[in-house]
Order: structure tokens, then C-alpha cells, then sequence
């Protein structure tokens, strides 16, 4: 009986350190994967453009110059557009459309606001805004300006406001802008600015934050909602396979297009932490309160807002 009792705790301290091997191994792969996945994607860029000479940014985990990104980025979203609100269902299993619900609650408008929604593609946002205000308020002066610097995302927009009451409105304009220059839009003129899922594209953030406080009215508020970092262990470790694991596959499957749903992903990794993007938002010459910002489902996104006072 004894010996029975010594078998069973030797097996059971093999088993757990055997556990523990595997799980150091799984991670120690996965990091190399993801450092190896950076490495030989930039090395392969390198290779076809050497321009050594010109400023360099991030496009994904590659490295390229700045004045490569825009277009870039642009065909991204060209291949993505028409399925962009399917893909972004599948891989958030829905969830995306309550944080975007909870960014509207949040700016909580009244009657004839007016919002400029950067980077605004399809619609979530500026939908949702004329939506909270004509249930809440009974109010049909609000207006909002979507601006995209894409045309097939604006034209997807302009497409799903057709079946709308707000087509052929003042309440709804349609806009291709860069949001890094917003030159065509007078200063102090709108009382929120929104960019979702939007401002990690862009080649210079802090252009895209001064131009933001620029045309907002003094007491006017700056809102992104923007993937963040995860800081639990586990739901991090979670997040980090299924990202590089199944939402290209995802891509693959229903937009027949890997790639770039494989530099979203690369592209959320890339971007800075929480506490590094507030401190942007109040270099930028906005005023935060609290933290400035709210992490939405474990930090897998975040709702960043400034005030221009």
C-alpha cells in the first residue's frame, strides 16, 4: 500500500513537470513563430524596396517606408469592403457591435449634435449616433459627417444609408478625407469627433489627434475606440492564438483573402498600449478625465476620449 502511495506521487510529479515542459515549450514556439513571422516578412520587403534613405513606419510587422503606407493600408481595405461587416461578426462573434453601442451611450448626444466620423466606413458609428438621437430625443437636426479616406468603404456606407430615413437628409454628408489632413474642414466646427478601429492605420498618429482637436469646437470631445492590450495572462495567451491562428483562416474562408486580415491582426499588436495612447491624446492638447480611457472586454478593446478645453 505504501508502495502503491510512492508509485502514485512519482507519477504525479512526473506528469505535472512534464505539463510544465510542454507549456513552456508551446510558448517559447509561439514566440519564435511570431519572431520569425516578423523577421522574414520584413527581410522579404526589404529586399523589393530599398529605400534606406526615407522614413520608415510599421505595416504590420513589416517594415516600410512612410510614404508606402497609405497605399498600403488603401488596398487592404479595397480587398476587405464588401465584406468588412461579415468579417468583423465573425471575428468578434458580434461583440464589435456592442462596443460600438457602448461608444454611442457613452457620448450620450443631444439634440443637433454634430459629429465628424473619421476613418468611418461603413456606418457603425455615424448610424448608431442618428439612431440615439431620434429614439432618445425625437431629434432630427443632428447631423454627422462620414469620412472615409477610402471610396469602396464610403460606397459601402453610402449603400447601407440607402435603405434608410436619413437618405437624401442634411442629417447625413459623405466624405473622402485623410484623416492625418483634414485641411477641407474649418477649425472649431464639430462638437465630437469618432474614429473607430481606424487610427492604427495611419501613417502619423499624431497628426490624425492634432488634426481632431483642430476642427472640434472649444468643449467638443474626442472619442476612438481602438483595439488595446490585454494584461490577463490567460485571456492574453487565448487572444494571441486565435488571432494568428484562425482569424486568417476566418479571412480566408469567407473574404477569400488571408493576407490581409493577417495584417489586422499585425496591425492591433503594433499599436500603442493604453497608457501610451492617452498620453498622445493629452499631448495633442486634450484634457482626459480619470485614466482617459475604458477597457472594453478584458482590454481587447478600448474607449479613449479628450476634451478640447
Amino acid at each position: 500500500m505504501f508502495s502503491s502511495r510512492i508509485h502514485l506521487k512519482r507519477a504525479f510529479q512526473i506528469t505535472t513537470k512534464t505539463n510544465h515542459i510542454y507549456n513552456k515549450s508551446l510558448q517559447s514556439h509561439f514566440s519564435t513563430y511570431l519572431r520569425l513571422q516578423q523577421a522574414n516578412t520584413t527581410a522579404n520587403f526589404s529586399e523589393q524596396h530599398e529605400t534606406s534613405q526615407e522614413p520608415r513606419t510599421h505595416f504590420g510587422f513589416k517594415s516600410v517606408p512612410e510614404n508606402m503606407k497609405e497605399t498600403l493600408v488603401g488596398k487592404v481595405f479595397e480587398n476587405v469592403a464588401t465584406k468588412y461587416d461579415v468579417m468583423n461578426d465573425a471575428m468578434s462573434l458580434g461583440v464589435h457591435r456592442l462596443w460600438k453601442d457602448h461608444t454611442i451611450r457613452t457620448m450620450a448626444p443631444g439634440p443637433g449634435t454634430k459629429l465628424l466620423d473619421v476613418a468611418g466606413g461603413t456606418g457603425d458609428i455615424a448610424m448608431g449616433f442618428l439612431n440615439y438621437c431620434k429614439e432618445i430625443h425625437g431629434d432630427t437636426s443632428a447631423k454627422v459627417t462620414l469620412l472615409d479616406i477610402n471610396p469602396k468603404m464610403l460606397e459601402v456606407g453610402k449603400q447601407r444609408f440607402l435603405k434608410t430615413p436619413y437618405h437624401n437628409s442634411s442629417q447625413v454628408t459623405f466624405e473622402v478625407g485623410n484623416a492625418e489632413d483634414l485641411s477641407s474642414i474649418p477649425s472649431n466646427s464639430y462638437d465630437v469627433y469618432t474614429i473607430a478601429f481606424g487610427i492604427r492605420n495611419c501613417t502619423h498618429i499624431d497628426r490624425v489627434l492634432h488634426e481632431a482637436f483642430r476642427v472640434l469646437k472649444p468643449g467638443g470631445r474626442f472619442m476612438c475606440l481602438e483595439f488595446g492590450k490585454v494584461r490577463n495572462p490567460l485571456v492574453s495567451s487565448i487572444y494571441n492564438l486565435y488571432s494568428f491562428q484562425i482569424i486568417p483562416i476566418i479571412g480566408q474562408i469567407i473574404a477569400s483573402d488571408k493576407d490581409s486580415y493577417q495584417y489586422l491582426v499585425e496591425s492591433i499588436r503594433q499599436f500603442p498600449s493604453q497608457e501610451q495612447f492617452a498620453e498622445m491624446i493629452m499631448n495633442a492638447g486634450f484634457t482626459i478625465v480619470g485614466d482617459g480611457w475604458e477597457d472594453l472586454t478584458f482590454g481587447i478593446a478600448a474607449l479613449h476620449s479628450g476634451f478640447k478645453l
